[in-house]
């Protein structure tokens, strides 16, 4: 089953998502899913720009490709094993998606996105936290399994700075989401 999150106008998609991409900017969505973040991105980097989405699932590639605007492509692929060039992006971008790798997996996929990132280039991770609450945080990891039963600090520990990125920021997000925002230097 597809998980289908088109149901959002993109209005609704928040700033950070965007992760400061700009008109020409090449950027990497590394779990994109059935795409949803990649078509928020499309107009902001404009017909300039372009945008990839990496995902494992040949099901979810074939939804993505299916509603792609004219500068977004998809590549089946693993985030620890990513098939592009050194240096060939300007921001890469995983929502939702760590969480999903195996565990022994993550620090080669950050050591992968630090590589495709051009010096410079940008880093956004978000994740679910878990709420706040010991009850509610024990009923939502009941509802929603693995996903929201770690903190999100737990889980990516210090793989970002131990990749070679340096941390700009990291924090809550509405919804239940915690990001970090880091750099390539």
């Amino acid at each position: 089953m597809l998980h289908n999150r088109t149901h959002r106008p993109a209005t609704e998609e928040p700033s950070w998502a965007w992760g400061n991409s700009c008109a020409g900017d090449r950027v990497l969505d590394v779990g994109c899913g059935t795409g949803y973040l990649t078509r928020i991105l499309s107009p902001v980097v404009t017909r300039t720009g372009h945008v990839t989405g990496l995902d494992p699932s040949p099901a979810m590639i074939g939804h993505a490709r299916g509603r792609a605007p004219a500068n977004c492509s998809y590549v089946v692929g693993a985030g620890q094993r990513l098939p592009f060039p050194d240096g060939s992006f300007d921001l890469v971008v995983s929502s939702l998606a760590v969480h999903h790798m195996p565990r022994e997996a993550r620090p080669e996929a950050l050591r992968q996105m630090f590589r495709v990132l051009r010096p410079g280039g940008r880093l956004l991770i978000a994740e679910f936290r878990p709420p706040d609450g010991r009850l509610t945080r024990r009923l939502a990891g009941l509802l929603s399994g693995p996903a929201m039963r770690h903190d999100p600090r737990d889980l990516l520990g210090t793989m970002i700075p131990d990749a070679g990125f340096q941390v700009e920021a990291e924090g809550r997000l509405p919804n239940l989401l915690y990001h970090v925002r880091a750099t390539r230097p």
